[in-house]
């Protein structure tokens, strides 16, 4: 019996070990297991050293973070992800989060950046430390043509769709308390859900709302902007005040060629077309 339960034991083990693993799948690894000398954040000098850095961003948020037909990494974060690692002159790893794992993946150390469209929180920023913001958002509602949601007001006693961990949780859950909230881990089960009719309407960052219905038909996006306008920036590990610098200055340096401009018309313009003023959306040099 005694035998049994060691073997069990080891199972469970090796079990939770693959699952931690799964967790980290990306282009090139499966994430950093932070340093040795500062608990779960590496410093710039300890990235430069291990020629590597690991950065969170989105595989199912398309235009921001998604993977496309080759299996390759794209989007608005994507791409600056990519400028990071190129000045800083290390190679990158690209790992998938989830938008309610984006603080434990800092917390524990599997990403030195997060870059998820990651909107600035008072909440937030009590775990996190946020660099300075590279976009800025507000929350929209997108719903079927047949029964378009033209206020927030409309969803009360009906069933709105959000994603775990999004502000559009945090806001409907504080203000409009008759919503019925069905929540989804993941863009992409929610996205099913609204077309599954699961749902009344599906509430999230509005630049992505919007940019989702111009690629499906019967949808429309009833409230394009509700809440306050918020910062979308960087977010490293609580204390992590080197990265954090070096990031500032980053952000600060790319506003000399215009780079979130450029970074727009590579990965944003085509989805958008005339519809989106980027200069509404574009923040360069942290200035909101």
């Amino acid at each position: 019996m005694n035998m049994i339960k060691k073997i069990a034991a080891a199972v469970s083990a090796a079990i939770l070990a693959l699952s931690l693993a799964a967790c980290s799948g990306t282009e090139s690894g499966s994430g950093n297991s932070g340093s040795s000398e500062n608990g779960n954040y590496r410093t710039v000098d300890e990235i430069k050293s291990e020629g590597k850095i690991s950065i969170g961003v989105f595989s199912d948020k398309m235009p921001f973070g998604y993977v496309d037909n080759e299996g390759e990494y794209q989007g608005y974060d994507v791409y600056f992800a990519r400028r990071i690692a190129q000045d800083l002159n290390v190679e990158l790893e690209l790992v998938p989060v989830e938008a309610a794992s984006r603080v434990e993946f800092l917390q524990t150390g599997k990403v030195d950046i997060i870059l998820a469209n990651f909107t600035v929180t008072e909440e937030r920023a009590k775990q996190v430390d946020f660099a300075l913001p590279y976009m800025k958002v507000a929350l929209g509602v997108v719903s079927p043509d047949s029964a378009v949601i033209s206020s927030a007001d409309e969803l009360n006693g009906k069933t709105l769709i959000v994603v775990k961990g999004t502000t559009a949780e945090t806001y409907f859950t504080e203000n409009y308390p008759d919503v019925k909230l069905q929540k989804y881990d993941e863009y992409n089960e929610a996205y099913s859900a609204l077309q599954d009719g699961r749902g009344d309407a599906f509430s999230t960052d509005n630049t992505e709302v919007l940019a989702w219905a111009m690629s499906n038909h019967g949808f429309t996006v009833g409230v394009e902007s509700l809440g306050s306008v918020d910062a979308i920036a960087p977010a490293v590990t609580k204390g992590n005040e080197e990265l954090l610098t070096w990031l500032n200055e980053e952000i600060k340096s790319l506003a000399d060629e215009q780079f979130f401009h450029a970074d727009y018309d590579a990965t944003l313009a085509s989805v958008y077309g005339d519809t989106v003023d980027k200069d509404n959306l574009v923040v360069e040099g942290g200035q909101m």
